[in-house]
């Protein structure tokens, strides 16, 4: 905030100390030093605050005649959204109270800073400084979008800098036209004029530019960080003011709406004489900024500056998202405007003359293409048809031949189970088609993922693991059958035997390549890269995988729409990222929507749904609603007990799930014999996924149950197979029930291959 405004007059001074009072009505609280700046509703000074601490704050209140209430409604939303807020790079609020007159005011952090793009320009900071205090502006509109808050006015000014230690903070202020997303923030009335569009005009959005538009979303402030951007990569807006201002509010609302701005390496070329001094800025040459600017951040900023809002990032983190992969030379979402959006433009800027142009050049070909198409399409249909008609009869054939090992001649009065069956299938695949490795290919891949859903694991990933190498000799690298294939082998080492790093070194790879060969919109490319998301959340790397799981879901949700399974297994997928994250009402919140989406599609048997009731279940539990989470799992319970039998380890699963809850209700007689049902379960199908899990809890029940031996025996098998507690697991602490399990001489030796205290990780 600006600090050379001349000091009050005694007179000045007088009046704003005795309207400056706080809620409980003392006086004296708060002395003023300094107005710092005014505005259409209220004043900002420096105050010294004399208690309960001293220290320096920035005083807000509303002016003498200005306490309408309208005004006031705005004044006490935009305190109450600053309060909401609690991020280093956000003004934070400390006090709020009224005058004796009824006019509020609040203290808040006084930020003796500059706006950003002034602070750069005078400490001529280089693009890589620019973007990396941009992350940290990013990270703290995230954080107020988090917490329902949309600023709608964000802009240098607003954006000062500060330094902190011996390092630059951006720290955001004014949200005093900021809007409510998920709460309302003040009990008065708020009320938008119809036609008088809020913000500032070179940082407005083209739906805030729009009459009277109500329908504002995250994405307005996501665009005026993306102008933000642009004016601290190229010194310059991406409308200049006077050409913006000149034909008055239409004429601007136009131009927001409709008129594309040039590329930031584009605008550094045309700024002439200005471009030397944006250059020397930046430490740098006018033809060295236009290369530096050149791709990854064009591309980056025209994304948020998209006028379809559909387009631009969905949120001030997938931006940060794609500037680190910039600054880690990884390849941007943004990408280039692929050549279908492009004409998509011109035919928009063009109508009637490409129409009539299309419409000749339509005229002279069509004859000859058409018939040419015709005789390529019916000769490439026929081999088709032929080759598929070939595959069906062999693998008809297979098929009989399978089940020929249950004919009573064959089976020579035994029972055949169907996992003989199978491995019959199997031996029959190896044997009798190796002189044909596509279908060979085909069939093996199918019959890992019958194993797959039998709970057969070893055998499961045995199985892709041929079928990966036979369909990269057969079809190539970059065939969607052989991406497919790595993406359900990673899945298999990942989700069956938490061997995360081994499942990421498949997928990194693979969608590169199907990036490359299919496409980014492309659903297996999307299939990979959720896969690759989940593998690093497992690995505890949630940051790196929320960008990827959020892209997902936005792209599915556009493609597919909200009910769709594949939407609903990016929502799950972004679910249990926020468990990980201990965000457990926001997991109950997606819970919910997948819970309601599969019962209208699915079914309430369907094992989907019976997954998604043990999920919100698992979330009830997490936020101590025991008796609501009872209630859901018993359901679950009953249904998974007719669709996957005792044995299954989805049906352990809502059992382990169920111990879960009888611990945390204090009931360990309840929970151990639930626990050790689904630890049978996972043994009997070797399913590592919640083995190790289960083990560690049993142990904690079979301590407090005073089973010092059986407990010290789970928590050895539960070390052993790879427990890493997570900071909510629950710890050996110092509790007088555990004495006993701490004096034995074995859990020394434990406790000492995780740490002291609490089994924290090493």
């Amino acid at each position: 905030m600006p600090e050379d405004t001349p000091s009050p007059s005694i007179t000045e001074r007088t009046t704003l100390e005795q309207a400056v009072v706080t809620s409980a009505g003392s006086m004296g609280r708060y002395r003023l030093l300094q107005r710092l700046g005014e505005g259409g509703m209220g004043e900002v000074w420096l105050a010294e605050q004399t208690e309960p601490v001293r220290r320096q704050v920035a005083l807000k209140v509303i002016k003498a005649g200005m306490d309408s209430a309208q005004v006031v409604a705005r004044f006490e939303a935009e305190r109450q959204a600053l309060a909401l807020m609690d991020h280093a790079a956000i003004a934070r609020v400390f006090d709020g109270g009224v005058t004796p007159q009824g006019r509020p005011f609040f203290a808040m952090e006084h930020v003796r800073g500059e706006p950003v793009t002034t602070y750069c320009d005078r400490h001529r900071l280089s693009t890589e400084d620019r973007l990396a205090l941009f992350l940290e502006l990013c990270e703290g509109v995230q954080h107020a979008h988090q917490k329902g808050i949309i600023h709608r006015d964000l802009k240098p000014s607003n954006i000062l800098v500060t330094i902190q230690g011996d390092r630059p903070v951006p720290k955001i202020i004014d949200f005093g036209v900021a809007k409510a997303t998920a709460r309302q923030l003040t009990d008065q009335a708020l009320l938008t004029e119809l036609g008088a569009p809020i913000g500032t005009a070179e940082y407005m959005s083209p739906e805030q530019a729009e009459m009277g538009a109500l329908d504002i979303d995250t994405r307005t402030d996501v665009y005026a960080l993306g102008v933000t951007l642009y004016e601290l990569l190229t010194g310059a807006l991406p409308f200049a003011s006077r050409e913006l201002r000149a034909g008055g509010p239409t004429e601007i609302h136009r131009i927001i709406r409709e008129k594309e701005p040039p590329r930031p390496s584009t605008r550094v070329t045309q700024l002439a004489r200005e471009s030397a001094e944006a250059a020397r800025n930046r430490d740098t040459e006018p033809r060295r900024l236009a290369g530096r600017l050149r791709g990854d951040l064009d591309w980056i900023t025209m994304k948020a500056l998209e006028k379809d809002r559909t387009r631009r990032y969905g949120s001030a983190s997938e931006m940060a998202a794609d500037i680190r992969r910039h600054l880690a030379h990884q390849p941007v979402l943004a990408g280039p405007p692929r050549a279908l959006y492009r004409a998509r433009k011109f035919w928009q800027r063009h109508r009637v003359g490409v129409a009539a142009s299309a419409a000749l050049v339509l005229l002279f070909v069509a004859f000859s293409v058409v018939t040419s198409i015709q005789a390529v399409r019916i000769a490439r249909e026929r081999d088709r048809a032929n080759e598929e008609a070939r595959a069906k009869e062999q693998i008809a054939g297979f098929l009989k031949q399978l089940f020929q090992v249950s004919d009573p001649s064959q089976a020579r009065g035994s029972t055949v189970t169907a996992r003989e069956i199978l491995d019959e299938g199997v031996r029959k695949i190896e044997v009798t088609l190796g002189d044909q490795p596509a279908l060979r290919a085909e069939l093996t891949s199918e019959m890992g993922e019958v194993y797959d859903s039998l709970g057969l694991y070893v055998e499961a990933v045995r199985l892709k693991r041929q079928a990966l190498a036979l369909r990269r000799q057969v079809l190539g690298p970059d065939h969607g059958k052989t991406l497919a294939d790595t993406r359900m082998l990673a899945a298999l080492l990942d989700i069956r035997f938490r061997r995360g790093q081994e499942a990421e070194g498949l997928l990194v790879p693979a969608l590169a390549v199907a990036k490359r060969a299919l496409g980014a919109d492309h659903d297996e490319t999307l299939k990979i890269e959720s896969a690759l998301a989940t593998a690093l959340s497992g690995q505890r790397r949630q940051e790196e995988a929320e960008p990827l799981f959020l892209d997902v879901l936005d792209r599915r949700r556009r493609a597919f729409g909200s009910d769709h399974p594949a939407t609903l297994v990016a929502l799950n997928n972004l679910s249990g990222l926020y468990h990980a994250q201990e965000r457990h009402e926001d997991s109950l919140r997606l819970d919910r929507e997948i819970l309601e989406a599969r019962r209208r599609t699915l079914g309430e048997d369907h094992p989907q749904t019976i997954d998604a009731l043990n999920n919100l279940a698992y979330s009830l539990t997490a936020l101590k609603r025991h008796d609501e989470a009872r209630a859901v799992l018993e359901r679950a319970i009953g249904l998974g007990e007719k669709v996957w039998g005792v044995n299954h380890p989805q049906y352990g699963l809502l059992l382990h799930t169920r111990g879960e809850l009888a611990a945390a209700m204090g009931d360990l007689a309840g929970a151990e014999p639930d626990l050790l049902r689904a630890l049978q379960a996972y043994d009997q199908r070797e399913y590592a996924t919640y083995r190790p899990l289960a083990l560690y809890e049993l142990a904690q029940v079979s301590a407090r149950l005073g089973k010092t031996e059986a407990a010290l025996g789970f928590l050895e098998r539960a070390l052993d197979q790879g427990y890493a507690p997570t900071g909510s697991a629950p710890p050996f602490v110092e509790d007088p029930q555990l004495a006993s399990l701490r004096a034995h001489p074995r859990f020394e030796a434990l406790a000492d291959r995780v740490g002291r205290r609490g089994l924290k990780a090493p």
